[in-house]
């Protein structure tokens, strides 16, 4: 048997170090979808590597913002992946630090903490990226509030651990309320990780950059801690997605090494199949204009208000 906070540890240590394993097969697979080879999906690492050997620049005008902006963004996921059924369908001795609210507050603020220092910068690109990350921050955080009201409607609780087991069990399982509140998810999980068909995440293109852009100015380390923070931040959505919202499926129920072991395969597997969709819907689609980002979170949100009716329907 594993002690209980050595599992606390393995859970944070596989989101640290299975996200840039993500993010390598996602671009690998978005290559081949497009008719390209594509990178090797370690690459990830490889430019991890590389940007900590390199030297930190910062623009004349910054201030201690900037300084400290990398580690609060780097910190929040992991933070995050304390409170959430990553490996395990019991919680473990973080897990009651906070809720599915105290959650989304910890990336929100890691999230401002990345725009505050994009502004910091003092240049222009940065500032344009972060004008338009705040325009689809105006809709998607509506709609990240909604849906956990919905699942906390469904379960009568906001602890993730207890939204799973709720929704996973009759008369919840896969209902109407249920599907609405995946599917609302999903879309909000294309939306704040940037895959939207509008955006393109690995533009080099200023005029046209929405994520990238709050990063333009960033060099060495500071890079490395906001890509990797980013990476980190997608894991624990799409997390959140797979083992909370839709099926707590393939978790350890108890603290047995093989039952860990277990746990970390299924949920590779979980995670590199909802990324696989997602990267499959977004390639599918041509790049549209960026005012249709609002009509994309729109048609999310409409959906999560029908799922908050059918949820109170389903109560009453």
């Amino acid at each position: 048997m594993v002690n209980e906070y050595v599992a606390q540890l393995i859970q944070v240590l596989f989101v640290l170090g299975f996200s840039p394993l993500l993010k390598g097969i996602m671009d690998r697979y978005k290559a081949r979808l497009a008719g390209r080879y594509g990178p090797p999906i370690w690459q990830p690492y490889r430019d991890l590597r590389k940007w900590m050997h390199k030297e930190t620049i910062r623009t004349t005008q910054s201030s201690w913002v900037s300084e400290w902006a990398p580690i609060f963004y780097f910190i929040a996921p992991i933070i995050v992946a304390m409170l959430i059924p990553v490996l395990t369908t019991f919680p473990l001795p973080f897990a009651w630090m906070g809720d599915m609210l105290a959650g989304g507050m910890i990336l929100g603020g890691g999230g401002i903490a990345l725009l505050f220092a994009a502004i910091d910068s003092g240049s222009v690109y940065p500032v344009l990226g972060v004008s338009r990350i705040r325009l689809i921050a105006t809709f998607t955080e509506p709609l990240a509030l909604l849906l956990v009201f919905i699942a906390a409607q469904a379960a009568g609780a906001t602890i993730p651990f207890v939204v799973n087991q709720t929704l996973g069990s009759p008369p919840w399982v896969f209902s109407p309320a249920h599907i609405l509140v995946i599917v609302g998810w999903f879309l909000f999980l294309i939306a704040e990780s940037g895959h939207i068909p509008v955006d393109n995440p690995s533009t080099a293109q200023e005029l046209s950059m929405i994520d990238p852009g709050r990063t333009f100015e960033s060099s060495g380390l500071d890079l490395m801690l906001y890509e990797w923070g980013g990476w980190m931040k997608f894991t624990v959505l799409t997390i959140i997605l797979m083992n909370v919202l839709v099926s707590p499926f393939g978790l350890a129920r108890s603290l047995a090494l093989s039952s860990l072991i277990l746990a970390v395969l299924w949920v590779m597997v979980k995670l590199i199949f909802a990324a696989g969709v997602l990267i499959t819907i977004e390639v599918s689609f041509a790049k549209l204009r960026l005012i249709r980002n609002v009509d994309f979170i729109t048609a999310a949100i409409v959906l999560a208000i029908i799922g908050a009716v059918t949820a109170a329907w389903s109560l009453v």
